[in-house]
Order: C-alpha cells, then sequence, then structure tokens
C-alpha cells in the first residue's frame, strides 16, 4: 500500500519522537508534548533557575517544498564552515584589540614621558 510523502514524514516524525519520549520518559524526566512535533523537559540549572528543554523533531522537505531535497551532510559541511570562519574572524578581531591596545599604550607612555 503507497502512502503519500507527507504521510511517510509524519510517521517518521512521530516515531522518532515518540522514541525520544519513552527513552527520556525511562530516565525519569517529566516529558511534556507542546506541540505535534515539539517536547518540553522541565529542568534545573545550576543556579537552582528552573527552565524548559525543547526538542523540536522534524523531517525537512528541502528547498522549494521539496523540489531540492534537504541534504544533511551538506548542511553539517556548511555548518562546520561557518564554525571556522566565525572562529577565525573571532582570532582576527582578537589580533586587532590587541594591536590596539599595545598602540594606546605606547601613546600613554609617551604622553607621559612628555608630561615629565
Amino acid at each position: 500500500m503507497a502512502v503519500s510523502r507527507k504521510a511517510e514524514r509524519e510517521f517518521i516524525r512521530n516515531t522518532y519522537l515518540n522514541l525520544l519520549s519513552d527513552y527520556l520518559a525511562q530516565r525519569g524526566e517529566e516529558v511534556l508534548l507542546v506541540k505535534s512535533n515539539e517536547i518540553a523537559i522541565p529542568v534545573v540549572g545550576c543556579e537552582g533557575n528552573e527552565d524548559y528543554l525543547v526538542l523540536t523533531v522534524k523531517v525537512p522537505t528541502g528547498a522549494n517544498k521539496g523540489m531540492d531535497p534537504y541534504d544533511g551532510h551538506a548542511e553539517a559541511e556548511s555548518y562546520a564552515l561557518h564554525l571556522k570562519e566565525k572562529a577565525e574572524k573571532a582570532k582576527a578581531d582578537a589580533e586587532k584589540k590587541a594591536h590596539k591596545k599595545a598602540k594606546d599604550e605606547e601613546i600613554r607612555r609617551k604622553r607621559a614621558e612628555m608630561a615629565k
């Protein structure tokens, strides 16, 4: 029996959502279904603050409503590249800041010498 692609995705999503929910419930977590594809878990942080962790399960269709299929491997590579670029930018910004700080200290030192 053939099922529609949408029904197949819903089945996959619900299967894994139930697996996650059951696993977390077995570990003693309170699992709250907040949307058809989201569960929330009450958590307490290290400072004693109460929050909720929300887990979303989805089967993406891709761009243009499924015309270009979603590629998780390509997304992971793209995200890794994004993180690498972000780290390089942070390193460059830190170097600029250190250079400016050294330059400012030199200017302050020269002004102090001139004031004497």
